[in-house]
């Protein structure tokens, strides 16, 4: 499992925070943000550290959620 140091847990966070935000209110509940975090958390494994591409990670799957969860 990959070890992520503090600065990038906090990015992850943020990132978090902010592509809920852009969740439609009817799919935005915690299985959403669960699957949204799995999603970064991925991306950061893979390498892809920087807060643009956190976002993106997560981003491109809302269509996905959407789907999932409504």
């Amino acid at each position: 499992m990959p070890q992520f140091d503090r600065d990038l847990v906090a990015l992850m966070r943020t990132a978090l925070e902010d592509v809920m935000s852009r969740v439609p209110p009817e799919v935005s509940n915690a299985a959403t943000k669960a699957f949204l975090a799995e999603c970064i958390l991925k991306a950061a494994a893979q390498g892809h550290t920087s807060y643009n591409e956190l976002l993106a990670a997560a981003t491109d799957h809302i269509q996905t959620v959407m789907t999932m969860f409504s």
